[in-house]
């Protein structure tokens, strides 16, 4: 009977550490710019790299043979496995921005300088 007992508690012992397993905390890890389209939408044509960084930051990656083209990458690898990523480039010509491409929406009114 003894046994029983013992084996009984060993049991529900196991089956409740097991059952806690699952709850463990797992931090999401965020990596890069964090951008939204609200700041996208700020971007227009002929500003200048100044104006860029200020808008949005620094870049994450810049080559080092082509000042022109800027890369913005984030990426939030979550604790329970949702995986998001993000990207944008931009490119610039004669200092000025040129276009942008990646996975954000191009303004409406990109093409409009600001100068105007």
């Amino acid at each position: 009977m003894k046994a029983v007992v013992q084996s009984l508690v060993l049991i529900l012992a196991l089956a409740s550490i097991s059952a806690c397993s699952s709850w463990v905390y797992r931090i999401d890890i965020p990596q890069g710019n964090f951008l939204e389209q609200k700041d996208i939408d700020k971007l227009r044509i002929a500003m200048t790299k100044e104006q860029v960084k200020y808008v949005l930051g620094s870049p994450v990656a810049s080559n080092a043979f082509d000042d022109d083209t800027w890369h913005y990458f984030y990426a939030m690898k979550g604790g329970r496995g949702s995986n998001f990523e993000k990207q944008l480039v931009i490119e610039f010509k004669d200092d000025k921005l040129a276009d942008i491409k990646g996975d954000f929406t191009k303004p409406a009114d990109f093409n409009t300088p600001l100068d105007i």
